[in-house]
């Protein structure tokens, strides 16, 4: 008995695997087929573009808030991955300092928009959840889980920990004399001043896409640096550039 437990799990495990492959492979098809159709794509479209049928797509990811989803987790696979190497590499050259891991941070957000304007559009504006007469789109997709909300999140936890490895590096505080009392303060503010940076670049980023006027990246990049490290460095003064 012991044996054939053992040969139906292994059978099991390979057939998990085999799932999660075709779903990688369904999402992999899906991003492709919204790159080229643009962000209004339907599930019709997203099936034919794989190859399959809608029930077979349903079959992998129970609904169509459940592929939008998991296209929004690689999404956000792929931003974090580009946030978190821009800002180390800006961190690691000594000839650099946090203001360039900020305006990195920042670039690498606005460069997937660039980069893959119909994608960005599909995952912060749910078009496939508001398809069909009378839909509205659901605060959240399963009772709780918001895959957009959930990657902001994400990168301003990313974005406050680089301001508080900053501030932790420098071994200054916000001006109390209490050293427990400090790193409280410094954290609280880390966590505000790095969400509120992400909340700036997703608002402009927005409105550059929406309303296109021939600004270029680099120069949107720049300008928001400017206004996010001023407030930063104006609020916590031991946070200090190193020159350039």
């Amino acid at each position: 008995m012991g044996f054939v437990k053992v040969g139906r799990d292994k059978r099991d495990s390979r057939w998990d695997a085999h799932r999660e492959q075709r779903r990688v492979a369904l999402v992999g098809s899906a991003i492709g087929a919204i790159r080229r159709e643009g962000a209004g794509i339907g599930m019709d479209e997203i099936a034919a573009s794989a190859g399959t049928s809608k029930t077979v797509i349903y079959r992998h990811f129970g609904d169509r808030a459940g592929l939008y989803t998991a296209i929004c987790e690689s999404v956000a696979g792929v931003l974090l991955a580009e946030v978190r190497r821009a800002t180390a590499e800006a961190l690691s050259d000594s000839g650099r300092g946090p203001r360039s891991a900020v305006a990195a941070g920042i670039d690498a957000y606005l460069r997937l928009i660039e980069i893959d304007p119909e994608l960005y559009r599909f995952v912060v504006r749910r078009p496939l959840l508001t398809q069909g007469a009378g839909r509205r789109a659901p605060a959240t997709t399963d009772g709780g889980h918001d895959p957009v909300n959930d990657l902001v999140t994400v990168i301003g936890d990313e974005v406050a920990a680089v301001i508080g490895g900053t501030l932790t590096t420098t071994g200054e505080g916000p001006g109390h004399t209490d050293d427990h009392t400090d790193d409280a303060d410094r954290r609280a503010a880390a966590r505000i001043w790095g969400h509120a940076v992400v909340g700036l670049v997703r608002g402009a980023a927005d409105d550059w896409l929406a309303r296109p006027d021939g600004t270029p990246r680099e120069r949107i990049a720049a300008h928001l640096t400017d206004l996010a490290w001023s407030g930063l460095s104006g609020l916590a003064s031991h946070v200090q550039e190193v020159p350039q």
